[in-house]
């Protein structure tokens, strides 16, 4: 059974409908709780759709990205094993220690320290701030990444794959449960207090990652974790607001009455932002 699911994960990368299926599958399961549990009321430029299209937009153009980055991801990881290089392999690890291995280094590397780098670096800040300046954060947000942004995110990938040298099965254990969480954690859904702060003891929850999306500073500057939120509690960048308090958008650097305005967002990190 076990060998199965490996075997399975393996050879994932190699089914890119499957993993399409992974991606729909998490945004239609939550677009649909969306309307049933909303966290907040949201006022959408036009309406819900409009919104969706533009944030899909930038989806697809990421997944085409990514179809190039999977080469390269595939032939790094079968890199470190033909050279035993990576952590998994100097620490001899087994099957159990090296998902998670793999998974902890990755979730680092491609979820908190290249969030956190492109916060702290104004170049960098230019291109992220496409995903900021979406003033109605639901499950289609999660994928509105400007160009240079998802080759960014890749190239972290890269470094936390070579430190770890996580095998294909890892590298898509981690990336489907990725998917999933990304939609999870931007979707407006409202969940119990008691269990979104519970899952915020380990994992990214809903209402830890909107404090992220709050318009204003220091709390834009916060809870910076993909997956697990032990990099945040451990590292300092942990920060708590009433879901009642948020307000999505940015207060400069982009106008928020063009967030929905795709080329415009394509052209913005190019342009001399507002201070």
């Amino acid at each position: 059974m076990l060998q199965n699911i490996l075997q399975y994960f393996q050879t994932l990368e190699q089914h890119p409908l499957q993993r399409m299926a992974f991606l729909v599958g998490g945004l239609l399961f939550f677009w649909v709780l969306e309307g049933s549990i909303p966290l907040l009321s949201l006022s959408y430029k036009k309406n819900k759709l409009r919104h969706a299209a533009v944030n899909f937009s930038f989806t697809v153009i990421h997944l085409a990205i990514h179809t190039f980055l999977a080469i390269l991801i595939v032939k790094l990881s079968d890199y470190c094993l033909a050279q035993q290089f990576g952590l998994v392999y100097w620490f001899h690890a087994g099957i159990g220690m090296t998902i998670l291995v793999s998974f902890l280094t990755l979730d680092f590397f491609g979820g908190w320290l290249v969030h956190i780098t492109e916060h702290k670096v104004p170049v960098l800040w230019r291109f992220h701030v496409i995903h900021h300046a979406d003033n109605n954060v639901d499950v289609t947000t999660g994928l509105r990444h400007h160009p240079v942004e998802s080759v960014l995110r890749g190239l972290f990938f890269f470094m936390g794959i070579l430190l770890s040298g996580a095998p294909m099965y890892a590298v898509m254990i981690f990336q489907t449960i990725l998917v999933l969480s990304t939609a999870f954690t931007h979707a407006n859904i409202r969940l119990p207090k008691w269990l979104d702060t519970s899952l915020g003891y380990v994992l990214i929850s809903p209402n830890m990652h909107k404090v992220h999306h709050h318009w204003k500073q220091p709390f834009t500057d916060s809870n910076y974790g993909a997956i697990l939120s032990i990099w945040d509690r451990m590292l300092g960048t942990f920060k708590k607001l009433d879901p009642s308090q948020i307000r999505y958008g940015l207060d400069r650097y982009y106008p928020n009455e063009k967030d929905e305005d795709f080329t415009e967002l394509l052209k913005s990190p190019f342009k001399k932002q507002q201070a």
